[in-house]
């Protein structure tokens, strides 16, 4: 999936800065998976525990990872329908196959972002996109065996983490501090992620260190 924020970009300098043998990894921020998926081909861990505070991104993940043959059938219908109506139509629709419809939107909206109103409610605009590849098929299938086996939790960052011990790594990718006023985007999720939280994410961060985890953290860099 595409993801703002994501760290495809960035993953030499994170991978260097990770353990090359890992008892159990911890994300807690998962997003679009990049690092995860990253050390997963690299066969750096021998298990993981993903999650996220977005219950639908969790949603797919585990329907990827456990009923792929109905998640790549509901997206091909879909490409099949694609357009602009088409589009505004499952944007609105609520209680229909997640996954699906999930990863739909995120590949035809505008940028590919994920942006959610107080209610919890997807509001991205249509991307006018003039081919958009809606069902890649063989990436799904290899999403699929990477995620198996993997423990994926829809929970707040502090229970995601909450067994962790010595000999596990941990990568923290939350949404970044604002750096101004303006630059406040931070709503993958209804409650957004407050100064508070980030606080709260310093301290278990510090805990983690404490108890012999290695600890991965990205912000931005603010005072």
């Amino acid at each position: 999936m595409k993801w703002c924020g994501g760290k495809t970009f960035l993953l030499p300098e994170i991978l260097a800065r990770l353990p090359t043998k890992i008892n159990t990894y911890y994300e807690p921020f998962v997003g679009g998976g990049a690092v995860f998926f990253a050390l997963a081909a690299e066969g750096r861990f021998k298990r993981a525990v993903t999650g996220d505070s977005n219950d639908e991104l969790i949603e797919t993940y585990w329907c990827i990872q456990n009923d792929l043959e109905t998640v790549i059938r509901r997206l091909k219908a879909h490409a099949g329908k694609h357009s602009e109506e088409y589009y505004y139509k499952v944007r609105a629709q609520k209680g229909s196959y997640i996954a699906a419809r999930f990863i739909y939107l995120n590949r035809t909206c505008f940028n590919g972002l994920h942006r959610v109103n107080k209610k919890g409610e997807f509001n991205v605009p249509f991307g006018k996109y003039t081919n958009p590849k809606i069902c890649d098929e063989e990436n799904l299938r290899a999403v699929s065996r990477a995620l198996q086996g993997v423990e994926l939790v829809s929970d707040d960052f502090e229970t995601a983490l909450a067994s962790a011990k010595r000999g596990d790594a941990s990568y923290h990718d939350p949404p970044y501090f604002p750096v101004s006023d303006t630059a406040n985007f931070t709503s993958y999720t209804s409650g957004g992620f407050t100064l508070n939280d980030q606080t709260r994410l310093r301290d278990v961060a510090k805990k983690l260190d404490a108890r012999g985890v290695h600890v991965l953290l990205s912000n931005s860099d603010t005072p």
